[in-house]
């Protein structure tokens, strides 16, 4: 679902961080806005963890510095993301009423002493955030400066689930408000197994560490709960905001492809999706989640531009071994970002601080200053960024889409009772989206429900939880002319954990032509195979016992075990289109072999030769098509490109071949924003048949 949204208040790609002034004596600010000027900066967030400083004591205000620092940044030019400040609350709101932080699961209270130290069902909480977004609003809505509200920070990166009192009485109202009454939720959790019936609304607690495994539709019902309570309370700011400033958007910074919240329900509640990125350094293909995570970001509001709002110039200060950014990394991992869809790229944060938690998280504004290699680099790059500002509010095209459904992965990994604990939806999804990227496509997201007539391949990696209006959905998309791909472990349960009648694949079973007599988890350090044209590839997780009917070719049989020459990979001819089950979690290449498969089944284009560290994504908007080029990989890559293309950032002009395309030299870490004339399909970029 979408709604007409609020634009932010930029005539250029959005440059800058999350600024700090409090951290600083008042004369540095000043030397801020000279070097963020100097960097190219147009927009900073602030102040984000400031309510102890905007409010000492319970009703008393001390808004002076911000309103210094507000104009001092507004006299240099500099737009502001303005924060509610409600990301922490202050020590005299915890110590006045501690009943308000969190418990864990073992039904213990977590202490004052880092950041998020609430329970998200606190009305306490609830209210005192009202207040204060109130608070800010009035004061700071109407001033010029504010382009942007930034509600919070991070929902659900330190406190996700609660466990207190107030949680457990929390969840019984939303249990009740979902089920209707006692009978309803008794027969939704199917109690009569293992003695659970509950006869009063009062025996319900969360499910904190039991004697063994817990119902798994409870455990569904609080992964729901939590991510709604969430929800809740970001809802109350947003309220308060467009109550007093109804023409400013408002977002939440989101954290990538987050288990914990259902970010589908929370992109319907604000204007511009943010998102908060941090591929790590120290893995040569943390590109490739990177651009699944983007492709959720451009996908939650129907394709419309988002904003890396977060990533870091250098090293972070969380992990293990903190890896700094090689030289170059910095400009590619923002143009990854712009290319998949962001309309800027933002840090955490300008200056880097000298004490607390994050004093060697790295910023914009190294520890030497001017000198610093971050400054170096940011403010080479915020001068080059200049060149996109025609890139500025197009869209990505993408002609593939890859379903994400919250349930189906709260299903799939949250109980313990699974036929196996190493089938991932997370892992599945990355993997299936790693075999498309390395092909040469840039996948879109979308609900199980769609809409998917955008698109001509949709796959669907796991859908544990399926009902009958996702299968429909999914049946008139094939039936229309589409290609989908469902993978193994779909169609088990309904959303309240039955398995379906029939088992799996229940509802898609008609769409797809197959039955799942049973699961066939593959042993820890075992794996099996599959024969696919010819050529065998690894299943090291799970398999299936398919059954398939008279309608459905098989595509890849089993090639050793118990499951030898029954069917692994089938088709189904639907329609127009069809239905594809892929029913072992396959190896890297394995998959390829079965996407590019589906690629042409689906009449669509798949590189020969396979580097998943070139990339290729087009933005298209008022009749050109801008296709970055990048090369994340350790050696240039020659590419084919198409004739007559400009490259924005100014590099090497590519070279006319007789073929009729031109041929473009892209440097390791290099990138190319090739301008082109808007074509009927978008540019497909390949390795040239000479690369060196």
């Amino acid at each position: 679902m979408t709604h007409a949204t609020r634009q932010i208040r930029l005539d250029a790609l959005a440059y800058g961080g999350d600024y700090n002034p409090d951290q600083w004596p008042e004369h540095v600010w000043h030397e801020d806005v000279r070097l963020m000027q100097e960097a190219g900066v147009n927009l900073v967030s602030l102040p984000v963890f400031s309510w102890p400083q905007l409010e000492t004591s319970p009703g008393v205000y001390d808004w002076a510095w911000l309103d210094r620092v507000i104009e001092v940044l507004w006299a240099g030019g500099i737009r502001i993301d303005l924060a509610t400040a409600t990301a922490t609350p202050p020590a005299w709101l915890v110590r006045s009423h501690p009943e308000m932080l969190p418990w864990d699961s073992d039904g213990r209270r977590l202490e004052f002493g880092s950041r998020q130290a609430y329970c998200p069902s606190s009305p306490v909480w609830r209210e005192h955030v009202a207040r204060m977004a109130r608070a800010m609003a009035e004061r700071y809505g109407e001033h010029p400066a504010v382009v942007m509200w930034h509600i919070s920070n991070e929902y659900g990166d330190h406190v996700s689930r609660c466990w207190c009192p107030e949680s457990a009485r929390h969840f019984r109202r939303w249990l009740e408000a979902r089920h209707g009454d006692l009978d309803g939720l008794n027969e939704a959790w199917g109690v009569n197994v293992w003695g659970q019936r509950y006869t009063a609304w009062e025996q319900i607690e969360p499910p904190r560490r039991a004697t063994g495994p817990i119902n798994p539709t409870q455990l569904l019902d609080f992964e729901r709960f939590s991510s709604n309570a969430l929800l809740e309370l970001f809802r109350i700011e947003v309220d308060v905001l467009r109550e007093i400033t109804p023409d400013l958007p408002v977002t939440t910074n989101f954290m990538s492809l987050l288990r914990d919240l259902d970010y589908w329900k929370f992109a319907e509640h604000e204007d511009l999706v943010t998102d908060d990125a941090y591929p790590d350094p120290a893995d040569p293909n943390a590109h490739i989640p990177a651009a699944l995570n983007y492709g959720l970001m451009r996908s939650l509001k129907g394709g419309q531009p988002w904003l890396l709002l977060e990533q870091a110039a250098s090293a972070v200060s969380w992990r293990d071994v903190n890896v700094p950014k090689a030289p170059g990394r910095m400009r590619l991992d923002s143009l990854q970002a712009i290319a998949h869809g962001s309309d800027g790229a933002m840090f955490f944060q300008w200056r880097q601080a000298q004490y607390g938690q994050e004093k060697f998280h790295s910023a914009m504004l190294g520890h030497r200053g001017e000198a610093s290699r971050t400054f170096r680099e940011t403010a080479a790059f915020g001068r080059e960024l200049q060149r996109l500002a025609p890139v500025k509010g197009t869209r990505v095209r993408s002609r593939v889409a890859l379903v994400v459904d919250w349930d189906s992965w709260w299903g799939s990994s949250a109980a313990e009772s699974l036929p196996s604990q190493r089938l991932g939806w997370l892992g599945q999804a990355r993997a299936w989206h790693a075999a498309l990227h390395a092909l040469g496509h840039a996948v879109d997201t979308v609900r199980a429900t769609g809409p998917f007539d955008q698109y001509d391949l949709v796959v669907v990696p796991n859908l544990y939880i399926a009902d009958a209006t996702q299968a429909a959905a999914l049946d008139a998309y094939a039936a229309a002319g589409g290609t989908v791909v469902v993978g193994p472990f779909s169609g088990v349960v309904d959303a309240t954990e039955k398995v379906h009648p029939g088992g799996a694949p229940g509802p898609l079973r008609e769409l797809l032509g197959i039955e799942i007599d049973e699961p066939w988890p593959v042993p820890d350090g075992a794996a099996e195979q599959i024969e696919l044209d010819g050529e065998r590839h690894a299943a090291p997780v799970w398999t299936e016992w398919v059954e398939a009917s008279a309608e459905a070719s098989v595509i890849a049989t089993y090639a050793t075990g118990v499951l030898a020459g029954r069917p692994a990979v089938t088709r189904r001819a639907h329609g127009a289109g069809a239905a594809w089950y892929v029913s072992a979690a396959l190896d890297a290449d394995g998959l390829v072999a079965v996407m590019r498969h589906a690629l042409a089944d689906a009449d669509l284009p798949a590189r020969d030769r396979i580097d998943p560290h070139l990339e290729a994504v087009t933005r298209s908007g008022d009749g050109t098509d801008y296709t970055f080029v990048l090369n994340h990989g350790s050696a240039d890559a020659t590419v084919d490109v198409p004739a007559g293309a400009i490259d924005l950032l100014g590099g090497a002009e590519p070279e006319p071949t007789t073929t009729g395309r031109a041929r473009l030299v892209v440097p390791t870490a290099g990138v190319a924003v090739l301008a082109t004339p808007t074509a009927a399909e978008p540019p497909f970029i390949t390795l040239s048949e000479t690369t060196e």
